[in-house]
């Protein structure tokens, strides 16, 4: 059975930037590289992921998790290494990523579904189950500028959820809410897993990962420190301390 996900001795460095730069300058360094110092965001990072199963990346901040994340995407390429994804993936990286403030509600979910590779006519078809899943009905045909952060959260979530990918990436979002959203988060997530989708959860709360994933990756300063089971590597990373 080919892999779901599969990163293969994967590095990953930065330009470290001294301060802001121009979009000519950009792409200038784009097409002709600087000298400029790098940083090894990740390093020779290898892991591999059947259909079905559930891996959490947890470390501190600057780890490394939301690179994975990106490079499984394909936002970014690896430096050296090889990286395989077999399957349709949805990514959660980021709070209101690819919804526009002036834009209402409807609209978003619409522009959000065709980024996520749904035509117009599963759009349409999924568009009210979308909106109930949010629950955020009596603010739809409002501008997201008026949405509270947890309510663009429900809606990025529930659009994410009606792609019906083979990988689910989720970077830390699913911890912005109600609880009575988290719940449902929580089952839709069990739903997939039982319908043999493969996740990736980067989270601070290794209680969210100990529960929801079998696998962990414990990351720190782009290397891993421990791969395995997750009551292991959490029991672990718990135990190194702050």
């Amino acid at each position: 059975m080919l892999p779901s996900l599969r990163f293969d001795r994967v590095t990953k460095t930065f330009v470290h930037h001294t301060g802001p730069m121009l979009l000519r300058e950009r792409l200038i360094e784009m097409m002709r590289p600087s000298r400029r110092p790098r940083f090894e965001a990740l390093k020779d990072v290898s892991f591999e992921l059947a259909p079905g199963e559930s891996l959490g990346l947890i470390g501190a901040n600057g780890a490394g998790k939301s690179t994975i994340l990106n490079l499984a995407t394909g936002l970014c390429l690896p430096d050296r290494g090889s990286i395989t994804v077999n399957g349709r993936v949805t990514a959660l990286l980021e709070l209101g990523a690819g919804f526009h403030p002036d834009l209402t509600g409807a609209e978003n979910v619409r522009v959000n579904a065709a980024m996520m590779g749904m035509t117009r006519r599963q759009s349409a078809e999924r568009f009210e189950t979308i909106v109930e899943f949010s629950g955020v009905r009596e603010f739809i045909n409002e501008p997201l500028r008026v949405y509270s952060s947890g309510m663009m959260v429900r809606l990025a979530f529930s659009v994410a959820v009606a792609a019906d990918p083979e990988v689910l990436l989720i970077d830390e979002v699913i911890g912005v809410g109600d609880q009575v959203f988290y719940a449902k988060c929580l089952e839709k997530i069990r739903s997939f897993q039982n319908d043999g989708k493969t996740i990736v959860l980067a989270s601070h709360s290794t209680e969210l990962v100990a529960m929801l994933c079998q696998r962990a990756l414990w990351i720190d300063r782009g290397q891993i420190v421990q791969q395995g089971t997750a009551t292991d590597v959490v029991a672990a990373y718990r135990a190194a301390g702050p």
